[in-house]
């Protein structure tokens, strides 16, 4: 009874790829006396951060989400206040202008501020490349171990691959964000690792 015989090698590829793209998000909060105060204001001023981002270069008219909605009571020294607040998401595919849309937002009326998180906007051809490169690596193991053990490498059986992509997070920003009169803040986007992996099963003849 003949025995197939196979062998088994990993392979892995690492690229760096131009970070082209950024994700922020803004909030405005207030609290007044009454609720639908509240609501008014933090709606107001939401409008105009919008705007705001909106105008910024880069920002495209469908990168711009709005999230949840927040109004709870407070006490605040034996009196009640309600606190309201909203938030947008943005994606900005000029990264290099995140401290621009910051001070934008934030003189805006936006009340708080996260990111940029940088990231590559399309990072599939990175990861081809990176992909091919752990394949050869794989097979080049594998023929090394096949002529060691006196075989010849015959064809593949099975390939299972594995990517990620580690995009690069700027310093955080301060919770309530900066001064609406404070210098524009630095952004550097950088670059994202992409990382390929195979596992791959040749025969062995």
């Amino acid at each position: 009874m003949a025995i197939d015989r196979t062998i088994t090698v990993k392979g892995e590829a690492i690229q760096q790829v131009v970070n082209d793209a950024a994700r922020l998000g803004f909030s405005v909060s207030k609290e007044r006396k009454a609720k639908g105060a509240a609501l008014r204001i933090v709606a107001v001023r939401l409008r105009a951060v919008i705007a705001a981002v909106q105008a910024t270069p880069g920002v495209d008219p469908g990168d711009v989400t709005t999230g949840s909605i927040s109004i709870r009571k407070l006490n605040r020294g034996g009196k009640t206040v309600w606190h309201a607040s909203e938030g947008v998401g943005v994606v900005l595919h000029q990264p290099e202008r995140s401290g621009e849309l910051v001070s934008a937002a934030v003189a805006a009326g936006a009340t708080g501020t996260r990111g940029p998180v940088f990231f590559p906007s399309n990072p599939d051809a990175a990861y081809n490349n990176a992909l091919l490169t752990a394949f050869d690596q794989a097979k080049g193991k594998a023929a090394a171990l096949a002529g060691r053990a006196g075989a010849t490498l015959g064809p593949v059986l099975t390939i299972e691959e594995g990517r990620e992509i580690v995009p690069t997070e700027a310093t955080a920003a301060p919770k309530q964000g900066p001064r609406a009169d404070a210098p524009t803040p630095p952004a550097k986007p950088g670059t994202s690792t992409v990382t390929a992996t195979v596992r791959v099963v040749f025969s062995l003849e």
